[in-house]
């Protein structure tokens, strides 16, 4: 099968697209015709040598995320057949993952009618990312959350589940997603300087919870990029008055130093949950471009600008 690959960590020059064997499923594995796979910034980590110490050697795959058709099952699966569409996280502790041919999976859903492999590969980590960090803030029905950084991925898939919680939400946003944004109930304001001054007017009273959801932690400049000075941490938390009602993604290292909650436990168990709610149209991640296998430098390009405007993927 063709598959992307690496054999040395550095940068996305040293992605190669190779023919190599299909995997087999392991227990409680499936393995699917790849349709979709997703990019995320992780994958650039991981290309550039994030996680090396837990995964098996060289070489590796990419793509974190993906959608496609069941091939084959491994032991002890049920609930599938050969032939279902299904979307879900991609094995990647292996010579390859999920920007492959064909692809292991150790979570799935069966992918509603009405939603194509592409926007079914849009969803798994922004929905997985963006329904932890609300379970893990504590933010209730009828409180104010503030979302920063709304126009990325798991941005707008936190606002998407916190209003069908009963959550008033204010977002903050480039001009890329705001109308989008404002479209599904939200109220929606600038990045930049004087953010916290125009929530302020917008909330009318205190902001009950904070999530910043933003590439890095960092501001965000009116190009929708991260600002390389300084992060919005200490404005979400006067904001909120209180750092433990404040929660970041990404910032981690600010977060430890400013008493801010972070969440890094990943898990699938709500994988059926959101399929539901996309065949129901309440969560979707916008889909700004797709590529083929071999243009994955350009992909990578344009993902690592931090401005792809959506969520980009390859197609098979």
């Amino acid at each position: 099968m063709k598959a992307l690959q690496f054999d040395r960590f550095g940068s996305p020059d040293v992605i190669e697209l190779r023919d190599v064997p299909q995997p087999d499923p392991g227990p409680g594995q499936i393995r699917v015709a790849v349709r979709a796979c997703g990019l995320t910034p992780a994958d650039w980590h991981v290309v550039d040598g994030l996680l090396a110490d837990h995964l098996p050697p060289l070489p590796r795959g990419l793509g974190l995320e993906v959608a496609g058709t069941v091939d084959a099952l491994g032991e002890g699966v049920t609930g599938v057949q050969v032939g279902d569409r299904v979307f879900g996280p991609a094995a990647f502790d292996g010579p390859t993952a999920g920007a492959a041919e064909y692809a292991l999976m150790p979570a799935w859903a069966l992918i509603p009618e009405g939603v194509t492999a592409e926007q079914a590969a849009a969803l798994p980590m922004a929905a997985e990312t963006a329904w932890r960090a609300l379970d893990d803030l504590g933010v209730q029905p009828g409180e104010l959350l503030l979302v920063h950084g709304a126009g990325t991925t798991v941005g707008e898939a936190a606002v998407r589940f916190a209003l069908h919680r009963g959550i008033r939400v204010i977002a903050t946003a480039g001009p890329t997603r705001a109308a989008a944004l404002e479209e599904i109930g939200a109220q929606v304001t600038a990045y930049g300087e004087g953010m916290a001054g125009r929530v302020g007017a917008l909330a009318r009273g205190p902001v009950d919870r904070a999530l910043d959801a933003t590439p890095a932690g960092g501001r965000i400049d009116r190009a929708d990029r991260p600002s390389p000075a300084g992060g919005s941490l200490p404005a979400l938390i006067g904001l909120t008055g209180d750092p433990d009602r404040v929660l970041t993604v990404s910032d981690f290292a600010a977060a430890a130093e400013l008493g801010v909650r972070i969440t890094t436990e990943i898990r699938y168990d709500r994988m059926n949950e959101f399929a539901r709610l996309a065949g129901e149209g309440v969560l979707a991640v916008p889909v700004a471009r797709t590529y083929t296998l071999d243009q994955i430098r350009e992909a990578a390009e344009l993902s690592r600008s931090r401005r792809p405007g959506g969520k980009l993927m390859l197609v098979l």
